[in-house]
């Protein structure tokens, strides 16, 4: 009899080419981040389509949330599902497609500009507007599309409240000041720090849906807010902020994007720069978030940040609340649901099915430590005054 042959690494399971065998080693997989197939627990799959297996070993996790959204299996707590696998790495015990998915993610973000200016609104098209109501359904009262800080609130409100407040206390905003605001959303932070601290701000931002609502909801205050490439931006800026809009950048387009702040920055003003972070650096992104959800978006490591900015300014201060974004995750993943029967109209099953998915499983993605939460407070060399750090 002809023995079956098997990975040198005893560990590792080629999943390219063992379709026939998918059930069997997809579950050995899964039992590492003790997850079970059709198991008891709230973090067990439950499939009710075999097609998952196919979809699951041609394209990896691009088809396991492909197949969820197309109801192929189901499990009843999605966020601790992912922090597990994301916990156990389950990407290192596979190779074949895992790897060859990875290599390819390599080669995208390393070799072709995916955030250049053409690309650059794709992202605002697709996600950012795929409908106020949802958002304004998920979001705080401000609509703050960003980790909020949790030290000492008790709700999404305060949370977001707070950390508002928090960054216009680290960049020591005062009354008359001039602030920039890069990917502004829906004018959120541009209202708060307006109408709080009265300085005047610019905002811009590339999705059209965002910058209707925003000027709707900035009217009355100095702030203005345009459809804009942060690449094209003039002027001179006594404050910079920029909020959950790093993350679009780009690897190839991180040395541009320093060098832009650089320029508009004032030789003694603050820049703060909050972004999602990874634990380690990572040669790609999730191909479903990508597809789906953000796409062109590439996550930056520590060390990626460091390199571009060296040489640029001086680093302050660096704050890391990564866990507080599970929470928020959650706040959010709540509200939607909640809202979902008065939303269903306007919207599909399938796209109820891809909201729930992204929000969970990036909730078990900070709940696994792999993903991080970075507020960088940034200085010209020349400043002169001592920076004091906030909390």
């Amino acid at each position: 009899m002809k023995r079956e042959q098997r990975p040198a690494n005893p560990t590792e399971y080629d999943i390219s080419n063992q379709a026939d065998h998918a059930p069997a080693i997809l579950t050995t997989l899964l039992g590492k981040a003790g997850v079970t197939i059709n198991g008891d627990n709230a973090w067990d799959i439950r499939v009710f389509n075999r097609d998952v297996y196919k979809q699951v070993f041609s394209s990896w996790s691009l088809g396991l949330g492909e197949s969820y959204v197309d109801g192929q299996w189901d499990c009843e707590q999605l966020d601790e599902l992912f922090t597990r696998l994301l916990r156990t790495d389950i990407d290192s015990a596979a190779v074949g497609t895992a790897k060859f998915r990875l290599a390819y993610e390599h080669i995208r973000h390393r070799w072709f500009n995916l955030q250049s200016k053409d690309r650059a609104f794709q992202v605002g098209e697709q996600h950012y507007d795929a409908g106020n109501d949802v958002f304004e359904a998920m979001l705080d009262s401000r609509m703050i599309y960003s980790c909020g800080y949790w030290a000492n609130a008790t709700d999404l409100e305060q949370a977001q409240f707070d950390k508002l407040d928090m960054i216009c206390r680290k960049l020591e905003l005062h009354a008359g000041e001039t602030l920039l605001d890069i990917g502004c959303g829906w004018g959120g932070l541009a209202r708060f720090a307006a109408e709080r601290y009265g300085v005047k701000v610019t905002g811009v931002t590339v999705s059209k849906e965002q910058l209707v609502l925003a000027r709707e909801r900035c009217k009355g205050w100095p702030v203005n807010l345009i459809l804009q490439d942060y690449r094209d931006l003039q002027g001179r800026f006594d404050k910079i902020v920029s909020v959950g809009m790093f993350e679009h950048v780009g690897p190839r387009n991180y040395e541009t994007y320093f060098d832009t702040v650089k320029r508009l920055l004032a030789p003694d003003g603050l820049f703060l720069l909050h972004s999602i972070g990874l634990a380690s650096s990572s040669q790609g992104t999730d191909p479903w978030i990508d597809k789906y959800i953000f796409p062109n978006g590439k996550l930056p490591s520590a060390r990626e940040i460091t390199d571009a900015v060296e040489g640029r300014f001086i680093i302050e201060d660096w704050h890391n609340f990564g866990q507080d974004y599970d929470r928020t995750l959650m706040a959010w993943w709540d509200r939607f649901n909640q809202a979902w029967p008065r939303l269903a109209s306007s919207y599909s099953r399938r796209f109820y099915l891809m909201w729930k998915y992204y929000l969970l499983c990036c909730a078990g993605f900070f709940r696994s430590r792999q993903g991080q939460l970075w507020q960088l407070v940034l200085t010209h060399a020349q400043r002169n005054e001592t920076y004091r750090s906030v909390r």
